[in-house]
Parts: structure tokens; C-alpha cells; sequence
């Protein structure tokens, strides 16, 4: 509203009233109302007003309201802020039903609901309101019924918060449950890969030692065979050649022992010895035999000469 109008509407103030009836008013001058707080009883009957709006509910010091003869079609939520509200006449509008918050009016004490297409159960409650014992006994059925539509909300949100709470209780339980899935998974990821890499780093290990024991191996066999190759360059010696030259060295070593004796027996000063006349003897009986077979050796070459000389020449003449 203009500057002017404030002005017009501290004229509509008398003492505590204020008379805004038959203004053609649509809507509630509410920074208006709020500028007066003495002014406690509102007169708005017979206008155009369709609906209040939600700033209405802050002039909690109005203790009167008028609203009959208007085209209100609901009321704000928060009506029940109006908590120093005594008397109120909404008398031929068009009101179907009344906010929950309603019950919360508990200083109201006349209230005026006729002429309005309420609902059964608020129209059977709310009743006539012909005189003051009427009135004043709508305001108490009204609120009675409003407290127990209040408590129905009441317990249908508490309900409703009970189930939204329990449905909040299982999302969080799936939710850890997930979480615990997911931590066990990430574990369990973890715990393949480490066996991944411990079944890598063996495998590491052992083509290591596969190398090098192939390597070794290749190593060994080389050398094995290059020890082949020498002794097969090396031809074993023939055991029966061994045990032959074993007993010649035997026998020349016994001869070069009689030799010793003999010469020992002979040329030393053991030849009177009683053990040397024996081996002086068997040695002047040795050399004795042994003149006389040169004897006869010498006698056989003669003869085996002329053998030969007459075979060589008969078989001269044999060819002439």
C-alpha cells in the first residue's frame, strides 16, 4: 500500500480496533497491520479477499479477526502462530477445510464457521453459530476435532519418520554390507595379486636355477667330454704287458741281486767266507759249462756253415 493509504488506514485505527470492512480490499495489508500492535481486533468482512498470505501469520498479537463475507478458499498453514487469537468469524466464504496448525489456537474461544462448504466431519463439528453459546461451542468442538486430526498427523508422521528411519536403518545396513563386500573383495584382490606375484617371483626363482643348473650341466658335460676325449687319446695300458714287465723287473732285479752276491763273493774279502765257497763253486762249475757249450756252439756253427754252404751250392747247381 502507498505512503497515502498508511495514512488512511492509522484513520481506520480506534483504540485497539481497527475497521477494514467493506474496503474492497483483495489482499491483507499486512506490513500495514504489522506497524500497529495495539491494534489487537481486525475488521476485513465483506471484501474480495481470496486467500491470507503466509506472512499473515506474524501478527501474533491480533486477539479479534474478522474475516465473514469474503472469498477465502484456505487458510495459511501456520495459522495456529496466531497464538493470542480469541475470536474468529469466517462466517460466508468458501472454506472446504482447516489447517492442522488450527489446534495450536488454544486461546480461541468464539468462532463463527457458517456458510462455508465444509467437510462433513468439520461442518458436523463446527455445527451453528446463531448465538454466543453457540459460537463459543463451535470453537470448542473445532478444536477438539482439529487436535485429534492434529494427533493423527502427529502419529502418522511419527509413523511415517519411524518408517523412514527403520528404511534408512536397512540403507545403511546394505550400505555397510556393501562396504564390507567391497572391503572384502579389495582384500581379496589384494591378497590374488600378492599370490600373483609370489607365484611370479618363484617362477623367476626357479628358471633361474633351471639356467643355471642347465648351465652347469652344459658346463659339466663339456668337461666330461673334452676327460673322454683324453682318454681316448690316452689308451689304457694292457693289464697282461703290465704284469710282464712287473715280473721281468722282478727277474732283473733278482739277477742284479745274484750279480751283487757273486761279484761280492768273488772280488771281496767274503770269498773265504762259508757262505761264498758255495756260489764260487756253482760259478767256476757255471763258467766251466759254460766253455764247454761255447765249445759246442761253435762246433754247431760250423756245422750249420757248411750246411748251408752246400745247399747254397747245390742249388747252384741245380739252375746251371
Amino acid at each position: 500500500m502507498s505512503k497515502n493509504k498508511v495514512l488512511n488506514l492509522r484513520d481506520k485505527i480506534s483504540g485497539n480496533e481497527v475497521d477494514l470492512s467493506l474496503s474492497n480490499l483483495s489482499e491483507v495489508p499486512v506490513k500495514e497491520l504489522s506497524s500497529f500492535p495495539k491494534a489487537t481486533a481486525v475488521d476485513m468482512s465483506c471484501n474480495n479477499i481470496i486467500s491470507l498470505p503466509p506472512e499473515f501469520c506474524s501478527l501474533t498479537h491480533l486477539v479479534k479477526l474478522d474475516l465473514s463475507k469474503n472469498q477465502l478458499t484456505r487458510l495459511p498453514d501456520d495459522l495456529g502462530n496466531l497464538v493470542n487469537l480469541q475470536h474468529l468469524d469466517l462466517y460466508n466464504n468458501k472454506l472446504t477445510v482447516l489447517p492442522v496448525s488450527f489446534s495450536q489456537l488454544r486461546n480461541l474461544k468464539w468462532l463463527d464457521l457458517k456458510d462455508n462448504p465444509l467437510e462433513p466431519g468439520l461442518a458436523k463439528a463446527a455445527g451453528d453459530c446463531l448465538d454466543e453459546k453457540q459460537c463459543k461451542l463451535c470453537a470448542i468442538k473445532v478444536l477438539q476435532l482439529m487436535r485429534a486430526i492434529q494427533e493423527d498427523v502427529d502419529r502418522a508422521r511419527e509413523k511415517r519418520l519411524l518408517k523412514e528411519k527403520e528404511l534408512e536403518k536397512k540403507r545403511e545396513a546394505k550400505q555397510r554390507e556393501r562396504e564390507a563386500k567391497e572391503r572384502e573383495a579389495r582384500k581379496q584382490e589384494k591378497a590374488e595379486e600378492k599370490e600373483k606375484r609370489r607365484k611370479e617371483y618363484n617362477a623367476q626363482v626357479a628358471a633361474a636355477a633351471a639356467k643355471a643348473q642347465q648351465k652347469k650341466n652344459e658346463k659339466k658335460k663339456k668337461n666330461g667330454q673334452a676327460a673322454d676325449k683324453n682318454v681316448a687319446a690316452k689308451p689304457a695300458p694292457k693289464p697282461c704287458r703290465s704284469l710282464i714287465g712287473l715280473v721281468f723287473k722282478l727277474l732283473l732285479l733278482l739277477m742284479l741281486g745274484m750279480v751283487g752276491i757273486v761279484a761280492a763273493c768273488q772280488l771281496t774279502d767274503l770269498q773265504k767266507e762259508a757262505v761264498c765257497v758255495p756260489i764260487n763253486a756253482a760259478v767256476t762249475d757255471g763258467v766251466s759249462w759254460v766253455k764247454v757249450q761255447e765249445g759246442v756252439a761253435r762246433q754247431l756253427l760250423l756245422n750249420l756253415s757248411s750246411a748251408v754252404k752246400e745247399l747254397v751250392e747245390s742249388s747252384q747247381t741245380t739252375k746251371n
